[in-house]
């Protein structure tokens, strides 16, 4: 015979019950308004607690409104579901209804108005406390970090460490640590978290970390060396990765990669961190290649920070082909870009010569701001497309966005590559308050049409102090019309502002050679050396078979060297027939004659379009970037070399951009 044991169930159980249940705790509350239970106090707050939890609001203020009596946990639980939920005006009423408040009260007040980004009712509510605990404190705090008022974040914290009663706990150093990681100042982490010692073992491990990345984000990289390397097995993704963005901001990209190398285990922030590294330490096709290796990681997907740095890669190297690439891996990998990332693209496709992707990108987005903009009129700037800049501006105060100090700058430019005098001084004189670098934009402006003497005069009564693109203008102009006066002052200007920019030397250098002063020029070129600076080696590259092609002046390593120079042979004969002579005057040495015409006639942009030319197809674009000006002798050469071989060139300099077409440039001539 069986017997049968049955179990009476008590108050005690049900709350227990009742958090298993979780969203399935509507058959508890149905099983227990059964039994007796239901008047329970404990068993009433179990369910009601448990129908907030889960987002069933109505019902939790049923049972809430159902109690004879409520403790002040019961409002506590309430307000703090109305705040979960994003209800605050249900959570406001309520906490105005509560009989009685504690410090939980009051937080979940705080928290609440700061996570929603209300920080003057925060703040109102926080100051309103009779008393206040270490949370609450946190709550305020980490409320103006996350809405990015990290001053206000410093000051709370300061007064915080006033209060004898209340010590930070690790949440509090981990928000100030990294609001002074925001802050980028070594005398406000001194002074504020000096005190913590990282060598403590039993500091906490995140803490630990935010101290890594905050002293590595404040130039203290000796001291996140040693943080990295104490925390031996202990360290995690974040701490690698810290190190990592640490050593690419001071541009010690080895010591970079050989962390990124020695990762047992990268997540995609490792990826960004180090493709960004190499973006922006003018490193792009490095940046482009770990890109490729990334896409081959069966486990890893690029999001758009991934994104934004390659299509930079690709807009600095003017990869057109490679950015296109870039492109379809992003619709057909599905990758969402939000404006930054539009706004990347059309930087890009402006930079790599193609006007018309840009512009096709620009129309296509949903929304734009005033980047969207900057981007587009710098585009137009760059290909000598005064007018359309213009327009662009024209319709970005249609449409409600206000002209920046980058628009601006983009217009000037423009204007400069078009010689739009007139419009240009309109444009500058419309601005409220003109930046440094507007006035280096219109001295560049009246510099290019020949107007030196208004154009130094302007560089006189600024009222500020020149930086080094105000001169840097009035020197180009000099070289170009050829004024040595003016071309001295504002060279030996240069040599103060930037002692290593070896592009000054050359330019004066340049100046005097032409006016035939030889010992003048070989002196600037000895002062160079002199005082160790390195001359900046004139390099072209094109794209080919998804890699970048570089060629410098005379080179004589790359595998098609012979046929290069074998085309150039045999372009040079043709070119001659035409009346083409090379410019011997843009060699800065006092050379033979012979010598001087055999060194313009290896400049890298040619030997870069020699190389195009026999590698692409028959009447496909050829597009070459060069790293410096392209010199008066090989623009003429090219407009020739378009006309003999019916191609399209296109060339990008560090100035501008320049469209041959059947002997024709762009430029006009004019840049």
């Amino acid at each position: 015979m069986r017997v049968q044991a049955y179990f009476e169930m008590d108050a005690f159980v049900y709350p227990i019950l009742i958090k298993m249940a979780g969203k399935s705790v509507g058959n508890v509350h149905g099983h227990v308004l059964k039994t007796a239970f239901d008047c329970d106090a404990y068993v009433r707050n179990a369910i009601m607690d448990m129908y907030v939890k889960n987002g069933f609001l109505e019902l939790g203020r049923k049972v809430f409104d159902e109690m004879p009596e409520r403790a002040i946990a019961d409002w506590n639980s309430m307000v703090s579901g109305y705040w979960k939920w994003g209800y605050k005006d249900d959570a406001v009423g309520l906490f105005s209804l509560m009989p009685e408040k504690n410090v939980v009260s009051w937080t979940a007040m705080v928290s609440g108005c700061a996570k929603c980004g209300d920080l003057e009712n925060a703040r109102m509510y926080f100051d309103m406390m009779p008393e206040k605990s270490v949370v609450s404190w946190n709550a305020m705090i980490s409320g103006y970090a996350q809405e990015g008022f990290v001053e206000q974040a410093i000051e709370l914290f300061k007064e915080m460490r006033e209060d004898a009663r209340i010590q930070p706990d690790d949440t509090t150093w981990v928000t100030v640590i990294c609001s002074c990681s925001e802050q980028g100042d070594p005398h406000l982490v001194k002074s504020l978290v000096g005190s913590l010692d990282w060598r403590k073992a039993n500091l906490n491990f995140f803490v630990k970390t935010a101290l890594l990345d905050m002293y590595a984000k404040c130039g203290d990289i000796t001291t996140a060396v040693q943080i990295f390397e104490e925390m031996g097995t202990h360290r995690t993704a974040v701490s690698w990765n810290a190190m990592i963005s640490a050593y690419t901001r001071m541009g010690d990209i080895e010591s970079a990669r050989k962390l990124f190398d020695e990762m047992p285990e990268k997540n995609v922030v490792s990826w960004n961190s180090m493709i960004a590294g190499y973006s922006q330490n003018g490193q792009s096709a490095l940046a482009v290649e770990l890109f490729r290796e990334m896409t081959m990681e069966k486990y890893l997907k690029p999001d758009e920070v991934t994104m934004v740095s390659v299509i930079s890669a690709c807009g600095h190297l003017g990869a057109l082909e490679l950015g296109k690439w870039v492109t379809s891996f992003i619709t057909e990998n599905h990758i969402n870009l939000s404006l930054t990332g539009y706004n990347s693209l059309i930087s890009m496709y402006s930079r790599c010569g193609s006007m018309g992707d840009a512009k096709r990108i620009f129309c296509e987005m949903q929304a734009r701001d005033v980047v969207s903009y900057n981007s587009l009129i710098a585009g137009f700037a760059g290909h000598g497309y005064a007018t359309e800049a213009i327009e662009t501006m024209l319709k970005m105060k249609d449409e409600a966005i206000e002209p920046d100090r980058i628009t601006y700058i983009g217009l000037l430019t423009a204007c400069s590559h078009a010689g739009l005098v007139k419009e240009g001084r309109q444009i500058f004189e419309s601005i409220k308050a003109p930046s440094v670098d507007h006035y280096a934009c219109m001295v560049d402006l009246l510099g290019r049409v020949g107007e030196l003497n208004e154009a130094k005069r302007l560089v006189d009564e600024m009222p500020m102090a020149p930086h080094a693109g105000v001169y840097g203008a009035l020197l180009n102009a000099s070289r170009i019309y050829r004024q040595v006066e003016i071309g001295e002052h504002a060279a030996y200007k240069l040599f103060e502002l930037e002692p290593q920019n070896s592009g000054n030397y050359a330019l004066l250098s340049n100046i005097y050679a032409t006016a035939g002063r030889w010992q003048d020029a070989s002196r600037i070129m000895g002062d160079m050396n002199i005082r160790g600076v390195k001359k900046t080696t004139g390099c072209s590259w094109v794209e080919y078979g998804g890699k970048i092609h570089r060629f410098v002046a005379g080179d004589r390593s790359h595998k098609c060297l012979a046929k290069i120079h074998g085309l150039l042979g045999e372009l040079g004969k043709k070119m001659r027939i035409l009346g083409y002579l090379a410019d011997k005057s843009f060699v800065l040495r006092d050379v033979e004659e012979e010598e001087k015409e055999e060194m313009v006639g290896t400049h890298s942009e040619k030997l870069a379009i020699a190389f195009a030319l026999i590698v692409s197809e028959a009447g496909s674009v050829i597009r070459v970037v060069k790293n410096l000006r392209v010199c008066g002798d090989c623009h003429a050469a090219i407009k020739v070399i378009s006309k003999l071989t019916g191609r399209e060139i296109i060339v990008r300099d560090n100035n501008r951009f320049h469209s041959f077409k059947d002997g024709v440039c762009s430029c006009k001539d004019y840049w």
